[in-house]
């Protein structure tokens, strides 16, 4: 293998066409003569001359210098710029996030544009997540996670951005939408509107109506929020969802109030692993996020 620092000094000669003012053009300090044996050695190396001498300190490439040169110049003219970029974190990256669904509408939009502004070129692969599984996370297949978690492994490190709590929501053209007071065991004889069965969120629900003795006559189920929401709104039934926002789910055609009992939050963090790399990228998002 050739030295890169022969290829270096040999660069520098053909560039100033002279080893005294190669010296002198150098980046960090070296003398004309440890430029005059970096380029001898790489002449040794390869078994032929790369440069001639055409004036007392000119020097120009032999035809096998000048191929060499062309091969070169643009690595070590391009060398500068890129480590600038490098040290500053201008130069482009990517960051693999999965988020909760509920997370990646509500906190993920506002997030990313303040990232944006600080990281312009950085890319993020969003990936929406509906479970509290971290094996992606700790595999290397995603570099953050953004969700509530029941616990958080010591292999991880943690940052709160966000709060959900749940909402008791009914459809405000039913009569328990224009009740004055309203709780969730005024809804027992209505039509439930859940999430999926397997899903944590699902089992959520079924612990909050068993502890007020609540068994719903008919249950609906879905997978997404905005779905549970739209049958609520459509008169189909009821629901309990978590929210982001102080005054719960929000459209035309519903109420939602706080669950009153139990009255729980559920904190939500990005999670990543301790191990990870020096990641600027990462340092970036995580300095973007929303404090709640």
């Amino acid at each position: 293998m050739i030295q890169l620092h022969r290829l270096e000094g040999f660069y520098w000669v053909v560039r100033e066409r002279g080893y005294a003012r190669a010296a002198r053009a150098f980046p960090y300090p070296i003398t004309q003569g440890a430029l005059h044996q970096q380029v001898k050695k790489l002449e040794q190396e390869l078994g032929l001359a790369l440069l001639e001498r055409v004036g007392k300190d000119e020097m120009k490439p032999t035809p096998a210098g000048e191929h060499l040169w062309r091969f070169v110049q643009p690595f070590f003219e391009g060398l500068p710029p890129v480590l600038r970029a490098v040290r500053e974190g201008e130069h482009g990256g990517e960051i693999r996030v999965a988020a909760a669904p509920l997370a990646l509408r509500s906190l993920l939009p506002a997030w990313l544009a303040a990232v944006r502004r600080a990281q312009p070129r950085l890319q993020v692969h969003l990936v929406e997540a509906p479970d509290h599984d971290l094996g992606g996370l700790l595999r290397g297949e995603i570099d953050l996670k953004v969700d509530w978690f029941p616990s958080i492994p010591s292999s991880c490190a943690s940052l709160q951005v966000g709060t959900m709590r749940p909402f008791v929501v009914v459809p405000r053209a039913h009569p328990l939408g224009r009740k004055r007071e309203l709780s969730l065991a005024d809804c027992g004889e209505e039509p439930f509107v859940a999430y999926s069965p397997g899903l944590p969120a699902h089992e959520l629900q079924m612990q909050a109506l068993e502890l007020h003795g609540i068994s719903p006559p008919q249950v609906l189920s879905a997978s997404e929020a905005d779905s549970i929401l739209g049958f609520v709104e459509a008169g189909l039934g009821y629901t309990l969802v978590p929210s982001f926002a102080e005054q719960g789910p929000r459209g035309r055609g519903l109420r939602a109030v706080p669950l009153d009992r139990p009255a729980v939050e559920y904190p939500v963090h990005a999670v990543w692993r301790r191990d990870t790399p020096e990641n600027p990228f990462l340092d970036a998002l995580l300095e973007a996020a929303p404090r709640p």
